[in-house]
């Protein structure tokens, strides 16, 4: 992977008092409380008396994780040897599910759908037909209110250009794989483009004012662009850095239900695990919640496979939350956190590059829930 660095646009500072929560040992489960009044105002603007006091998030102690959910198909043309980068909605009844696959030479979006995970894996797949590019993939999907369409939002290699393009289609028919319309850009690296280096896995949440759209950059920075939503897809034209720590890839960043509190998962490098922030805003300052190894949001620390499952998975990579409901501001039940992404063992990572490897997609459910 190619390395980019670039200056600080944001200042951001670590409470010395959440320092002091960290370093605590608190059973059964991880219980970070946020004084979201105080340290989730921006850089230089004074706590709000309008925001909410403390909120309590739980972070699962265990986490157990289901067989294999959903793997490579067994196809003489296009066959995939890994399936990545899940992202869901359940609509109509129906699990709508769109992730990467790794096909010989390109990387492409499949489709699945079903109604009960236990068929998700016999279920038919489709290979999205949105770009002619050899690389289109890390989806997100949502449900737009506002223009009452479906989007796919993902990124798109494109020869020529300074950045991948942060593409999307649209479709009215979620369960019609071929109606997406063909890959236009959000940003294409052009003149108007604000990001000064590239990114990846860019991801768009939406308040009722704005919509917002973070991106990492392997360089243990998130950043966020914005636009007004009357104007979305386009417009994002102001850029900050949102985030400087120890991390790496895949954030996704959620509305808690019943909260006036937003959280933001991504993935840390090597044996992958998951990592946790919090704020009182999508432009506001982000705060640990999770963010070592040892303790974890999501990792080999706290996971464990579920009643009669064979262990084959110590890696926690490139997931999404299962949300409460489908739309733009992608809300989910801190009460009922599920988390579906894909793993491998670590050990058999070894001597491939990671294009090679084989991942598998399956589900995260904190221990004793059904």
């Amino acid at each position: 992977m190619i390395r980019v660095f670039f200056p600080l646009c944001v200042p951001i500072a670590v409470k010395h008092v959440l320092r002091m929560i960290r370093a605590w040992v608190i059973p059964p489960a991880v219980l970070i409380v946020l004084a979201a009044a105080a340290d989730a105002s921006p850089p230089g603007e004074p706590p709000s008396q309008d925001r909410p006091g403390p909120v309590a998030v739980r972070v699962p102690d265990v986490w157990e994780y289901s067989a294999p959910l959903i793997a490579p198909e067994k196809r003489d043309h296009d066959p995939s040897h890994a399936q990545k980068d899940p992202t869901l909605v359940f609509f109509g009844g129906t699990w709508h599910v769109f992730m990467t696959v790794k096909l010989p030479g390109r990387s492409a979006i499949e489709y699945c759908s079903f109604e009960k995970w236990e068929d998700a894996d016999r279920s038919r797949r489709t290979i999205l037909k949105v770009s002619q590019s050899d690389y289109y993939c890390a989806p997100q999907v949502f449900y737009f209110t506002p223009h009452k369409r479906w989007y796919l939002v993902y990124q798109m290699g494109v020869p020529g250009t300074k950045f991948m393009w942060v593409a999307y289609s649209t479709t009215t028919t979620i369960d019609d794989p071929d109606s997406w319309t063909q890959a236009k850009p959000i940003l294409d690296g052009g003149e108007n483009d604000p990001r000064e280096v590239g990114g990846l896995d860019y991801w768009i949440i939406c308040d009722d004012q704005r919509a917002y759209l973070f991106l990492t950059s392997l360089d243990g920075r998130m950043w966020r662009l914005w636009t007004k939503l009357e104007d979305f897809p386009r417009g994002f034209d102001h850029c900050a850095l949102a985030l400087q720590a120890p991390i790496f890839e895949a954030s996704h960043t959620y509305k808690l239900k019943g909260l006036d509190t937003y959280l933001t998962i991504i993935e840390e490098n090597g044996r992958r695990y998951y990592k946790a922030y919090l704020a009182d805003r999508l432009d506001g300052r982000w705060t640990p919640l999770a963010d070592t190894a040892d303790r974890p949001f999501a990792g080999w620390k706290n996971i464990r496979p579920a009643g009669g499952v064979q262990p084959w998975t110590d890696n926690v990579s490139h997931g999404e939350l299962i949300r409460d409901g489908y739309d733009q501001t992608l809300t989910v039940d801190p009460g009922n956190l599920r988390f579906v992404f894909q793993g491998m063992l670590e050990q058999n990572k070894s001597g491939k590059a990671y294009g090679q490897f084989s991942w598998r997609i399956g589900m995260l459910k904190p221990a004793g829930r059904d």
